[in-house]
């Protein structure tokens, strides 16, 4: 059976007397690409906040490996190998990308040498990446900068890759570039938890899904079950 990396149970947050998520379940097993779709406003972000350690939740659980991490720091949290690449990127805009990256690695105590290792991979994965390593992270396109938060948060080492709107504002072409570094990602054996607005290439990308709206999950299951529900298909995929 399968490992169950990370696990939300009936997770509640929000802000202030403002309650955001209502008892969100969510699961992803090792070495699995998991998505979580939903509109703006959903929740989405909101979640992953949470997961990371920045926005302390009110109720459920977090697990990871069975660990409950509901009330960890960011940097535990991160240490237990769950990173996230966030939306808009938030790069070191002032930062090389050399640097960029390198602070992905900032927790990690496994040497210069895998440091080194992981470095190669990136550049091979985004070569565009080595070509820039001593120019400001700010001056690279949002195809160049998405590719640099996906390469620092991959520079932590991560079991599990958190990575909230893979496509905001880039043309399709670079979409799909970006997904075909993902599965070359996962196949390394980093599970990924992709959260996105964009539903098609989501469901293309994912194994399993879940659906938030309004703070909860309203539907979950295999993608191409979700790809064919008249729901979705209406709300989401524009059918």
């Amino acid at each position: 059976m399968p490992e169950k990396l990370f696990r939300i149970e009936a997770l509640t947050t929000g802000y202030g007397d403002i309650q955001v998520l209502w008892g969100v379940d969510l699961d992803v097993e090792a070495g699995e690409i998991v998505c979580l779709v939903g509109s703006n406003g959903a929740g989405k972000s909101t979640l992953l906040k949470c997961v990371s350690g920045l926005l302390p939740l009110t109720g459920g659980r977090i697990l990871v490996r069975e660990t409950d991490m509901s009330h960890a720091t960011p940097d535990r949290i991160l240490e237990t190998g769950i990173a996230q690449v966030p939306e808009g990127r938030r790069l070191f805009s002032v930062m090389s990308v050399k640097n960029n990256l390198l602070m992905g690695a900032y927790l990690r105590r496994d040497g210069q040498e895998a440091i080194q290792k992981d470095l190669r991979f990136v550049f091979d994965l985004f070569p565009i990446l080595a070509e820039r390593l001593g120019q400001n992270a700010g001056t690279l396109s949002g195809g160049e900068q998405q590719m640099c938060a996906i390469a620092r948060g991959i520079m932590s080492k991560p079991a599990l890759l958190m990575i909230d709107e893979l496509s905001l504002g880039l043309a399709p072409l670079m979409v799909e570039r970006l997904g075909k570094a993902l599965v070359d990602i996962n196949r390394t054996g980093i599970s990924i938890l992709l959260v996105e607005q964009d539903v098609t290439a989501a469901f293309e990308l994912s194994r399993r899904g879940f659906v938030l709206e309004s703070g909860r999950v309203v539907l979950s299951g295999p993608t191409p079950e979700l790809a064919e529900n008249s729901m979705v298909q209406e709300a989401y995929m524009g059918i």
